[in-house]
């Protein structure tokens, strides 16, 4: 499992809740995307999310855990969490915002509560991974674990086209490897 373990903010949310997780830590000192981390760790890439934050048009602060290679889809995400427009919140305020910096942000355990959307197709997953909420480290997690965690709920927030990005190796329309 790489070097010395080094408990985040994260892991000890999920032991106080007493979530089952694993995780899993890489050579990183500065930002690399999802799929780059997906690769390193030889991680099938569909079961790999990145948590977005994303600003309403009322000022409120929304996050977002969709797979690395989706893009949110913000008119669908706009009316998930019922604001007018959503833009991605600038990276500048990112760690003011959450707590965390790009790279090291999980919906677990920001600075404040913020509402939390999972992309919906991860219910069907046995696991996902998510960061684990600092640079090199990855948690695997079932994804209603990480709703629990994350007080999340579970919607359709990405453009349809994503899913013909997700590498098929058999199974279902839905871009999910089955």
């Amino acid at each position: 499992m790489g070097k010395k373990e080094v408990k985040t903010n994260a892991m000890r949310i999920l032991d106080r809740m007493k979530i089952p997780y694993e995780y899993d830590t890489y050579e990183c000192d500065d930002f690399v995307d999802g799929i780059q981390v997906a690769d390193m760790l030889g991680t099938d890439r569909s079961l790999v999310y990145k948590t977005l934050v994303a600003v309403g048009k009322s000022g409120g602060c929304y996050v977002f855990v969709i797979p690395i290679e989706a893009e949110i889809d913000f008119k669908k995400a706009a009316r998930v969490v019922g604001e007018k427009s959503l833009e991605m919140l600038h990276l500048k305020d990112l760690t003011r915002v959450t707590g965390y910096i790009r790279g090291g942000c999980t919906a677990i355990g920001m600075k404040k509560q913020y509402p939390t959307v999972i992309q919906e197709s991860a219910q069907r997953l046995p696991h996902m991974y998510v960061s684990g909420g600092k640079l090199g480290t990855q948690l695997k997690l079932a994804p209603e674990d990480l709703g629990k965690a994350a007080g999340a709920s579970f919607a359709d927030v990405t453009h349809k086209q994503w899913k013909q990005m997700v590498p098929q190796t058999g199974g279902t329309d839905d871009g999910i490897p089955w």
